[in-house]
């Protein structure tokens, strides 16, 4: 493991801000947020890799993957970024500050725009509204023609795309913060707060929505689910308790959006297990300890999950039961798998996106999207494509036939 390699060097020194390349601390610890690079996700995605990537097993396709276009938009630093897709056209931001409208079908760019600051949270959609978070801890919507229409004030950088339902926009902050905001206007509704570890990886997983609940998952192992409506505690539940001699060896955070299919609520911790949650009463119907950074997808009565050293397996809904696990991508820091019409998609540090059977996890296409790690989170483009965006600032859309 990551952790286990580095401590012997230095992890365990006294000052706690020689840890700042893996860890966030609290403000005590150091003496500005902004001073404490969460590398972690530099580590897991492309410039400080514990072990290097095993070479590519060769394998006879059996469908067709090719890039249909391509966009340069901008380096992502060390935030995470995804692409949003709706209807005919495509959103995405850089760490820059700038925001484009694309169109879906052939990567034309409709328009760009800046923020006039850098940016740190993936694009989020609401009804007519592009939604942006920035590094200085706002909430900016436009039009979707590129204007500015407002821009909300938040407690600390926004590090995951915002969510929309039932006319509030939740966001999520790096100080453990999740806040209900206003559709029309962008004041405040509600805000949920809890204490910040002193010991915690920073996480772009945001919140996910469903039939007025948000779902978010915390550090050690904690998944919450609050009322849309007023930011209120439905449940809370541990999905993996920390466990180790140090805190390193501790940390059980669950850096990946919930996923929420079948009457159960998914979620994955690092250094700990996945489970599968009860939506309704917040009790662990399954767990198993396989541990996740970048995190999973359900689809079909499968739960996909790509494992923290590099494998993906494929588990039933309601046990947890391994189909199948593909073994060949160890240490290729993957993305979140991707269910597709014809495959399972996975990115991989070195830009290339692969496709896997879904019956046995076989590769069944491969194809190169630059030489970039692909982000966490890639997204659907129509049935037979994925879109993602890479960290060294490209968009790609991939076919699949």
């Amino acid at each position: 493991m990551l952790f286990n390699r580095l401590k012997s060097k230095h992890l365990l020194k006294p000052s706690t801000c020689l840890l700042a390349g893996l860890v966030v601390f609290s403000l005590t610890a150091c003496s500005s947020l902004s001073g404490l690079k969460d590398n972690l996700s530099e580590s897991m995605f492309g410039r400080k890799l514990a072990e290097p990537p095993v070479p590519l097993t060769e394998f006879k396709p059996r469908m067709t993957a090719k890039v249909r276009w391509s966009y340069k938009l901008g380096d992502t630093m060390e935030y995470d970024f995804s692409p949003v897709v709706t209807g005919d056209a495509v959103y995405a931001a850089s760490a820059a500050g700038d925001v484009v409208r694309l169109e879906a079908a052939s990567g034309k760019q409709v328009w760009r725009v800046s923020a006039g600051e850098p940016l740190s949270g993936g694009i989020g959609i609401a009804p007519n509204l592009v939604l942006v978070g920035t590094a200085g801890g706002y909430l900016m919507a436009y039009d979707q023609s590129g204007k500015l229409l407002w821009k909300s004030k938040l407690s600390s950088q926004v590090l995951s795309a915002p969510r929309e339902a039932e006319g509030i926009i939740v966001v999520r902050t790096g100080d453990s913060r999740i806040y209900g905001i206003n559709v029309a206007d962008g004041t405040r509704k509600w805000v949920y707060e809890r204490a910040t570890p002193t010991l915690s990886l920073r996480s772009s997983a945001g919140v996910t929505i469903d039939q007025g609940a948000v779902f978010a998952g915390f550090a050690g192992g904690k998944l919450i689910a609050l009322r849309l409506e007023d930011g209120s505690v439905v449940w809370e539940v541990s999905v993996a308790l920390p466990k180790g001699a140090t805190e390193i060896e501790r940390i059980a955070d669950i850096t990946s959006l919930p996923v929420v299919e079948a009457g159960l609520v998914y979620a994955a911790a690092y250094q700990g297990k996945i489970a599968g949650v009860d939506r309704a009463a917040g009790r662990v119907v399954w767990s198993r300890d396989i541990s996740s950074y970048t995190g999973i997808d359900a689809e079909d009565s499968r739960v996909y999950l790509s494992h923290a050293t590099g494998s993906v397996y494929s588990l039933d809904y309601f046990s947890g039961k391994t189909f199948w696990r593909q073994g060949s991508l160890q240490n290729r820091q993957l993305s979140a798998p991707l269910f597709m019409d014809k495959a399972i998609a996975v990115g991989d540090i070195e830009g290339y996106v692969h496709f896997l059977d879904y019956e046995d996890g076989s590769f069944v296409a491969r194809v190169r999207a630059g030489d970039k790690p692909v982000m966490p989170q890639m997204s659907r483009l129509g049935d037979q494509s994925v879109l993602l965006q890479t960290r060294g600032g490209g968009l790609y859309a991939v076919d699949l036939q």
